[in-house]
């Protein structure tokens, strides 16, 4: 994956409100003692929606193994290669989820470009309505800051 996808010039977003109490921002391996009981307490669902495609979350994941994917996270979005937000409560006490925004896999050239595979996950014990509020958000974030002609979301969240 290169930076073309995007224009030379687009800054991506780093801090965006989603409801009142609930905002995202660029994960970092800061986040790792909030990011690690969120995927390892949700690792069932998080496998049977990503195991196969993606061979995440092994069961068996380690502390180390996790700060090294979030430390490539955040090396992904300074170059603009992909990008991953962390779905937060205000006082960034716990992750409540993620979302994921890759270039769209190559092979359909019926795709305008850029063009944009979205996913996201929010954690089983969310508070009441932030799944819903995600749920709204992303694809109306993705339309009003994000340069993408065209967004698909292979994990069928839309």
């Amino acid at each position: 994956m290169t930076a073309s996808w995007l224009p030379a010039d687009y800054a991506h977003p780093l801090r965006e409100a989603v409801t009142a109490d609930v905002h995202v921002r660029p994960i970092s391996a800061d986040d790792l003692d909030i990011d690690m009981p969120a995927v390892m307490g949700n690792q069932a669902m998080l496998w049977a929606k990503y195991g196969d495609e993606w061979g995440w979350p092994p069961a068996d994941m380690s502390a180390e193994a996790d700060r090294a994917d979030l430390a490539r996270h955040a090396r992904e979005m300074e170059t603009h290669e992909s990008f991953n937000y962390a779905i937060l409560p205000a006082g960034e006490d716990r992750l409540l989820g993620c979302i994921y925004i890759d270039p769209a896999e190559p092979g359909d050239d019926a795709l305008e470009q850029p063009a944009a595979d979205v996913s996201w996950w929010v954690v089983a014990d969310a508070p009441a309505g932030v799944a819903e509020a995600v749920h709204a958000f992303v694809p109306a974030w993705l339309d009003r800051d994000w340069p993408f002609a065209t967004v698909r979301y292979p994990f069928g969240e839309i």
